[in-house]
């Protein structure tokens, strides 16, 4: 079977147009049947905060978690996780799903984690107008601290990169892989800072939290509108910890890629 040479003249132009192939034709199916369309990457992530929203606010009169306006403050972290959640759940199938092409593609394979991820930020960034019309309806004024918000995209797509070459593999050579990392998401949902803020942890379950490399970049999401949410900490770890997956999968992924053949 051919592969693509990594420093063939081309094959990164070709390598791009694949992914940017593969994308579009995720998106494409996903919605060529939908009467809805667009608005279902933002129907989840609009009933979701709506829900959390009227509970504590409505309900609980919240006095001590997240910021004002709540509404807002959600939906800046609420996006994001619907991308990391609705990627990291597709890597558990990048490979059985398109087994035929995964093997007879002269592509690398890494396109197949690759371009999940890319479906799924155009999406995301496709989303990104909900945000601002609830901080335009709500009054939230934006600050410096928007400059960050390309930053944290930059560092989800790398964190998404290397768990994706680390599920997808992992995912082929053992298939109990895809039920016990829908249960993972599931609880990493509440310990990651989407309905309350890091700031609003008490001593050591700050740090703890910190360790979640979804931690630092929800706070960078959320620095336009809520300055004080700012933590240097989780911050750090995250970009640490998203280079270390990063290279991690990278390795990984190059070691199994063999026997994830083997079994498709």
């Amino acid at each position: 079977m051919t592969t693509i040479a990594v420093g063939a003249p081309g094959s990164s132009r070709r390598y791009l147009h694949s992914l940017w192939l593969l994308s579009a034709r995720d998106l494409r199916v996903r919605y060529a049947t939908s009467a809805l369309g667009y608005l279902w990457s933002v129907l989840d992530p609009l009933v979701m905060s709506a829900i959390y929203w009227f509970v504590f606010t409505q309900v609980f009169h919240r006095s001590s978690v997240g910021g004002d306006p709540y509404i807002v403050f959600l939906i800046t972290a609420l996006l994001p996780w619907v991308w990391f959640n609705s990627a990291v759940s597709d890597f558990t199938k990048a490979f059985s799903k398109d087994a035929r092409l995964v093997r007879s593609t002269a592509i690398p394979r890494t396109i197949w984690v690759n371009r999940i991820v890319l479906s799924k930020g155009i999406e995301f960034l496709c989303s990104i107008p909900v945000l601002a019309l609830f901080a335009v309806f709500t009054g939230a004024v934006p600050g410096w601290g928007l400059l960050w918000f390309p930053v944290a995209v930059v560092l989800q797509t790398a964190l998404l990169v290397g768990l994706g070459l680390l599920v997808a593999p992992l995912c082929v050579m053992w298939g109990d892989l895809e039920r016990t990392t829908r249960l993972i998401l599931r609880a990493l949902f509440y310990v990651s800072p989407v309905i309350y803020g890091v700031a609003d942890l008490p001593g050591v379950f700050r740090e703890l939290a910190a360790l979640n490399p979804l931690a630092g970049i929800f706070t960078l999401y959320r620095m336009g509108f809520f300055p004080n949410e700012w933590d240097t900490l989780s911050v750090v770890i995250s970009v640490v910890l998203t280079l270390g997956l990063l290279v991690l999968g990278a390795l990984v992924f190059r070691r199994l890629e063999p026997s994830v053949l083997k079994e498709l």
